[in-house]
């Protein structure tokens, strides 16, 4: 290589450093943009669940209501059918967001050997329906004549929580989060790149970074000891 071509290849890495740095920075702060609305959701809702059991917080404004519904002479033949009764009964703008069967099966504490029929328990069903700020969780056992049915109403922390959780939200609430959870991620990687190309002090980082594993997997691992 010519001592000219060896000239233009050094000043040419120093301008690829400069140009990484800047679209680094410049993706940085746009996904963050992305992100910051739902980031600022989440990091209420998650302060509020992190701490909710130690501190034994409430959800102020919650109500519960418990009730049952009559079935209809002609019943819902199946738990789907059940579901959309339950949807045109409850006067909500939305489907069941959870159907659950479990099948009729032998009562476990049957006798055995006793030369008698075992006991049959019927099929179950359970539903969720409603949304983040009002929670209807529906149970039946095929046979009876009516629905038992508990209504959550969430205030406003609870539909936070709800949000945060994804209770009762439909599959685009689900992709969006994906989209945060995904910032998140990209937002780590180039928040760690930004700090290694633009700050000399790389050992005290890695000194800090390798602490944070540390901490991290210490106090992940500490209750599964013994």
């Amino acid at each position: 290589m010519s001592e000219a071509a060896f000239e233009q290849s050094r000043s040419a890495s120093p301008r690829r450093g400069v140009a990484v740095t800047l679209w680094l920075r410049r993706m940085h702060g746009w996904i963050g943009l992305w992100g910051g609305v739902l980031g600022l959701l989440f990091g209420v809702s998650g302060v509020w669940l992190n701490h909710r059991a130690q501190l034994k917080l409430e959800l102020p404004g919650q109500q519960q209501l418990n009730a049952q519904l009559a079935l209809p002479g002609a019943r819902p033949a199946d738990a789907q059918a059940m579901a959309e009764w339950l949807q045109v009964t409850l006067h909500l703008d939305r489907p069941a967001s959870l159907i659950r069967v479990e099948r009729a099966r032998v009562v476990p504490w049957t006798e055995r050997g006793s030369g008698r029929e075992p006991l049959m328990q019927p099929e179950h069903w359970t539903f969720a329906l409603g949304g983040p700020d009002r929670v209807i969780q529906a149970e039946y056992w095929v046979g009876n004549g009516s629905v038992s049915v508990r209504t959550t109403q969430n205030g406003f922390f609870g539909t936070l929580t709800n949000l945060h959780k994804g209770v009762g939200m439909p599959v685009a609430w689900v992709l969006l989060v994906d989209t945060l959870a995904g910032s998140l991620i990209f937002l780590s990687l180039t928040g760690a790149l930004l700090w290694w190309q633009t700050n000399r002090r790389r050992r005290l980082g890695m000194a800090i970074l390798a602490g944070a594993v540390a901490v991290t997997a210490g106090l992940a691992l500490w209750p599964l000891q013994g």
